[in-house]
């Protein structure tokens, strides 16, 4: 809560505002320069870097140079335009690099974000010849381009024989748009002749043409066919290429496929996109894969921005600015255009930052900066410190001060005030002087100490500062200080009886008074314990305690505590004292220690604890009797290697004493451990593992140190066992791996311990399954049919195996609307052998597709062909209205309006009727496809009776509950022999109550 409270003050500290042409503000960026890449042989020889400000006063605009500052007047090459740099006849070696924009006001500075100048350009290649290649017809082979030295993005194309005609790219020949290298997969007789590497600057538009190659045919008569094979250089053609995404996702629907799949280009890539692409390149003789691993990466962007603010002195400032980006970028804080550091009032953590006392000298222009590998964001604030004149109207005087004769007192004065004011202050009209019991404190409150009672009466603080001057008026009385009149004193008193100890007191009868009570340091709880405590008094100066039925546990130390609105004191009971049954024995020692016995000094009932144990429990003892005359027992029973500690308990008479202390702790000796652990199983794990489990055995049981499991296990059926010490005792699994396990084979396992003193024997043989393996086909014949507009069942074949190399323990069905991403699908299972289940809660009148893939322990197997389904409509929205109801024979007949479904929704086909009784909750259903039923009823009850359309997408909404009240049985029956009941249930007959769908019960 303190953390919500602050960021609530800083909101009305805070005054965010927005700059127009008449408000005084630091420097704003409208426009900041962006990276240029300048051609070397460009005919305009002038580089323009646009940086646009505003600000009141108007900024002044400097730029900087890989950090340092240009001084524009010094070189005539320099000059501004409006805050833009203009830079003729650039040089490479002397304007390369990175600039900032940087505008200042009298407010502060702030630099712009960072924007490289290059210089592109394009050499000639220095090589006048290139050697002769050979090559066999139906061979694979590479021609390297190794483009001249160069600035800029470049293009490349080959020349085949003279220009212009160009290598022409097909399923055969590529050009690899990275390195410039042609590459063609099966050499053909047409393919003799000359190539000319092309390489062209898409900066400088300039283009220049390597050497000749020339391309001659070995001709030893034989035509060679060879199964693709991957160069070491990128896009290496193949006969057939297709790509796929190694972890079974579909390739974006977005990607495009180039020259004959050679290329695969995914415009826009975004997160969903990164992952392991493979090239699978094929012909008749064979298939070769090659991977490719695509990490997303993204330069900084804003979540959060730092906003200007306004704050007085003295107060509290925190900014924080938050940024996404691939890596996760760092930040960095700048004041005024220069390096903010962690140090003296500043604090710096990650994306924050905090000032706690703001000067006037922290005023000025800060900027937040986030960066990774990949680029550099700048967001900018301005921080106003406003001087202040003294306010009251948030922190005025306490009205009314308490406070006792002789007592001391601080009366409070905190204004809100910047800078700091001097404080004064006045008694009534008079101004007050400080002396040896009135002082000034630094923070301006008044303290009085030996108060009188001619210190009562009304107090002004006088605040006073450059910008004004502020009081504010409070009161100050005292009261006549608490004197304890009758205190508890010592008693001593027997088990079973009830006391009364005294407190009663003067004080000052306009205030209230509390009374509280302590019992051995502790406040005693009078609800808790209000068997044995009850305060007694009857006026409000005593405060008495009565102690009904004293125990021993009573024994020691009462206080009785007295608290006004001025004052608190206490008045003591030194001791209370009850008799009764023997106190604790004393000197309890241990003589002898073996593996499970040992020899305290003690008297009649001995007790052990133990770290495993849960408090004191009584131990077996020889003699198993102890009397008042023995005063040494042997304990038995114990586990070997096992602290303990020992007490005894006497009995006299009159009860049961209390414990003595406890005893010196010791160990006893080890021993074999005995226990073996318990719930041996195992199962699942990873290909070629076989996993093995126990639950451990507990430290008390393990009988000595150096405990650890010995874990034996063989192959069902054969006759050597395989063992293996696993040396933790806290371990309580075992992973046996072996690339020649068999999957899913049963094992006998046990598992045995051994300690410092040996081995003890094993656990009962059980046995483990090795790791299965995940399912390897897909579910077959997967139908789905729409059953409502929020239903669907989904049926499928099991796969079609013949050697399962595991079980298959059940199925996963996904399902995800059209315009959802199949990563975000509803997924449910089944268990065993179900092949078909519903999926419920889905939208109505969509399209959704469903896959299904087989599942066990090893994981889930590949997916089935997705297919489609489209829910029916809707039920009808519209409820049945104007329902009508009468009575007559028994009966209860009801009509109501037809229902018609809007275009979106299904049509009505029937109504469902339901009805219960009123004090039942069961309820009976009729289904009808007309729009009125008649129910035979008894009418001596309540009945409620609802009505809703059915349709195929569903049961549509149901009109508000019709209550439909008994009839007495003389009405309802009617009799022959009465005219006057005959005419009665003539009327009755005839009685017809229209009920509209909001009629209330």
């Amino acid at each position: 809560m303190t953390h919500i409270l602050l960021l609530l003050r800083h909101c009305f500290l805070f005054e965010a505002w927005e700059h127009d042409d008449s408000t005084l503000h630091g420097p704003v960026f409208l426009q900041e320069p962006n990276s240029l890449i300048f051609p070397l042989d460009s005919e305009e020889k002038k580089v323009k870097l646009s940086c646009e400000v505003k600000g009141n006063p108007r900024p002044t605009i400097g730029w900087k140079l890989n950090g340092s500052s240009i001084d524009v007047g010094m070189d005539y090459r320099y000059s501004l335009l409006e805050g833009s740099l203009l830079i003729n006849n650039p040089d490479q070696n002397l304007d390369a690099g990175t600039y900032q924009c940087v505008a200042t006001n009298p407010f502060g500075t702030i630099v712009s974000t960072e924007a490289k100048l290059q210089f592109a350009y394009l050499e000639n290649f220095k090589t006048r010849t290139r050697s002769t290649v050979f090559v066999r017809q139906g061979q694979g082979m590479v021609l390297l381009c190794g483009p001249p030295p160069h600035s800029g993005e470049l293009t490349y194309a080959w020349i085949f024989n003279e220009y212009p005609s160009f290598v022409h790219q097909d399923s055969r020949r590529f050009v690899s748009q990275e390195t410039g290298n042609l590459y063609i997969a099966k050499v053909e007789s047409s393919d003799v002749g000359n190539y000319t590497c092309v390489v062209t600057n898409t900066v400088t538009n300039g283009r220049v043409l390597g050497p000749p190659t020339p391309l001659v045919l070995r001709n030893d008569g034989r035509t060679l066919q060879f199964p693709p094979v991957f160069s070491l250089f990128p896009f290496s053609p193949v006969p057939t290429i297709s790509w796929r995404r190694a972890d079974g996702k579909q390739i974006p629907r977005k990607a495009r496929r180039h020259r004959s799949s050679g290329l695969l280009e995914i415009p826009n890539f975004q997160q969903e996109d990164a992952g392991v692409y493979e090239c699978v390149a094929e012909n008749v003789r064979g298939k070769n894969v090659a991977r490719g691993q695509l990490t997303f990466y993204a330069q900084p962007s804003w979540l959060q921005r730092i906003g200007d603010v306004r704050v007085a002195m003295e107060e509290r400032v925190s900014w924080e600015c938050r940024a996404s980006g691939r890596p996760k970028p760092s930040y960095r804080w700048l004041k005024d255009g220069e390096p903010l550091l962690p140090q003296g009032r500043l604090q710096l953590e990650q994306g924050s930052l905090t000032i706690p006392n703001v000067s006037l000298s922290d005023a000025g222009m800060y900027q937040c900066v986030a960066e990774n590998r990949h680029g550099v964001i700048f967001t900018s604030a301005e921080l106003s410190v406003m001087a202040i004149g003294p306010d009251f109207s948030k922190t005025l005087l306490k009205k009314l001060t308490l406070v006792k004769v002789g007592g001391e007192v601080i009366i409070e004065c905190k204004p809100k005030a910047s800078p700091r004011p001097t404080y004064s202050w006045k008694k009534g009209k008079d101004i007050l002087r400080e002396n040896d019991r009135i002082t000034v404190l630094d923070d301006g409150s008044l303290r009085i100490v030996n108060v009188t009672k001619s210190d009562a009466g009304s107090y002004t603080c006088v605040a006073t500062n450059h910008f004004g001057t502020a009081s504010s008026t409070g009161s100050l009385l005292v009261k006549d200080p608490t004197r304890v009149m009758v205190s508890p004193f010592s008693m001593d008193v027997t088990v079973g009886e009830s006391i009364v100890l005294p407190c009663q007191v003067s004080h000052d009868h306009s205030l209230d008074i509390v009374f509280t009570w302590s019992f051995n340091g502790h406040l005693i709880d009078f609800e808790k314990d209000g068997d044995h405590f009850e305060r007694v008094g009857g006026q409000d100066s005593a405060g008495d305690l009565m102690i009904r039925s004293i125990q021993l546990k009573h024994a020691g130390k009462y206080v009785c505590m007295v608290q006004t609105s001025v004052d608190q004191l206490s008045a003591a009971c030194p001791a209370l004292n009850p008799t009764g049954p023997p106190g604790p024995p004393e000197a309890v020692t241990i003589d002898e220690v073996t593996d499970t016995t040992a020899h305290p000094i003690t008297m009649y009932v001995v007790q052990a604890r133990t770290p495993f144990s849960v408090g004191w429990q009584a131990v077996s003892t020889v003699p198993e009797i102890i009397d008042g005359r023995t005063f040494t027992a042997t304990v038995v029973g114990l586990n070997p290697w096992v602290e303990y500690e020992f007490r005894v308990v006497a009995a006299n008479l009159i009860g049961i004493g209390e414990p003595s202390r406890p005893s010196e702790k010791r160990r006893t000796e080890e021993a074999l451990p005995e226990v073996t652990p318990a719930n041996v199983s195992g199962g699942g794990g990873s290909k070629s593992e076989l996993v093995i489990t126990w639950e451990t055995v507990p430290e008390e049981l393990q009988n000595g140190g150096g405990f650890g499991y010995v874990v034996a296990f063989r192959p069902l059926g054969t006759v050597s066992w395989m063992q293996t010490v696993v040396a933790s005792p806290d371990a309580a699994r075992y992973v046996f791996r072996n690339e020649s396990l068999p999957p899913f084979s049963p094992y006998e396992v046990k598992v045995g311990v051994y300690n410092n003193k040996g081995e003890g024997s094993f656990s009962p043989v059980t046995v483990v399954y090795s790791a299965e393996e995940e399912p390897t086909r897909a579910p077959t014949t997967v139908l789905a049919r729409s059953l409502s507009a929020s239903d669907v069942e989904v049926s499928w074949a099991p796969p079609w195996e013949s050697q399962h190399k595991g079980r298959i323990q059940g199925y996963e069905v996904r399902c995800w609307q059209h315009e959802e991403k199949e990563e975000n699908a509803k997924r449910i299972r089944t268990v065993g052998n179900q092949t078909s289940t519903r999926v419920s809660n889905l939208r109505g009148n969509a399209l959704y597709h469903l896959a299904v893939r087989a599942y066990n322990t090893a994981g889930t197997g590949p997916s089935s062909a997705a297919v489609n389904v489209t829910t029916k409509k809707p039920p009808p929205s519209q409820p049945p209205g104007n329902i009508v109801w009468n009575s007559s024979d028994s009966k209860i007949i009801l009509n109501w309006d037809q229902v018609k479904a809007l275009d979106n929704e299904s049509e009505v086909r029937g109504y469902k009727v339901l009805y219960r009784w009123n004090r039942q909750s069961s309820t009976s259903v009729i289904e009808t496809n007309k729009t009125w039923v008649e129910l035979s009823l008894p009418f001596d009850e309540d009945y409620i009776i609802e009505i809703k359309p059915v349709s195929d997408g569903g049961d549509g909404s149901s009109s508000e509950q019709i209550r439909i009240p008994k009839i007495s049985n003389a009405y309802a029956r009617g009799s022959g022999s009465s005219t006057s009941s005959a005419c009665t249930l003539s009327a009755l007959s005839t009685i017809m109550i229209s009920l509209t769908a909001r009629s209330s019960l």
